[in-house]
């Protein structure tokens, strides 16, 4: 066998770049995906596009309808139930292990408030300057971060594929459910109980936290508040 290279191809760099501009939603739900036009639009042939949407599929964010192509996955309702059943389950055991953790180790205590400051700071920060998908990359940073500190390697990795999904969904809660600043209160709130290894309390406010951001974006979609980012158009 060869040697690896760590640079990355030029395919997980076109996967890398179409799949961030799914979960910010620059590429909308429901959106026709052109391979040529993504291949202009990058700069590369339409072989590492065509092995991307691959990869794209794979994760759920990308679907074929029929003859007529790849189109960006829509979002329903049924589909992100299921996505924040799980969110809710890895949130609420890595909260505990995190808080009990907290309770019996003062050096990792002190990690947990510094660092954990740090991260609600910046995404404070990105929130009030009004940039949605910037607030939900440091959304996912302070969640991603309790699960590295839970100490349970296989929580991250575990959660990854779900957040491929509910990045978009989160962008959506932020735009149209008005919830970015008590979002924050609440990730400030969930860090203060933490540090003081307050496991009950820790998982309530991580319960209503997700469930909280469930119900939100329910309600905008009954509204009809974002049909075009939640998949209003079917792919039928």
């Amino acid at each position: 066998m060869k040697p690896l290279v760590n640079a990355p191809s030029r395919t997980e760099q076109v996967y890398h770049a179409i799949r961030e501009s799914i979960c910010d939603c620059s590429l909308e739900p429901g959106m026709h995906l052109v391979q040529e036009d993504l291949a202009g639009t990058l700069g590369v042939s339409r072989q590492p596009v065509q092995q991307a949407m691959l990869l794209l599929k794979n994760d759920g964010l990308v679907v074929e309808s029929g003859g007529r192509g790849l189109f960006v996955a829509p979002i329903d309702r049924e589909s992100m139930e299921h996505h924040y059943q799980i969110r809710l389950v890895l949130d609420q055991l890595a909260v505990r292990l995190v808080a009990e953790r907290s309770r019996q180790d003062a050096a990792f205590k002190a990690r947990l408030r510094r660092e954990g400051d740090a991260i609600l700071a910046i995404g404070k920060g990105a929130e009030q300057a009004g940039s949605a998908a910037e607030a939900v990359r440091h959304d996912v940073q302070f969640h991603s971060f309790i699960y590295d500190m839970a100490g349970n390697p296989l929580i991250r990795p575990t959660a990854e594929s779900h957040w491929l999904f509910l990045r978009r969904i989160m962008i959506g809660v932020l735009l149209h459910a008005a919830r970015g600043p008590l979002v924050w209160a609440q990730h400030e709130h969930i860090l203060d109980l933490l540090v003081a290894g307050e496991v009950d309390r820790a998982v309530t406010l991580a319960t209503d936290h997700v469930l909280g951001a469930q119900q939100a974006l329910i309600e905008a979609m009954e509204a009809g508040k974002a049909d075009h980012l939640f998949g209003a158009a079917t792919l039928s």
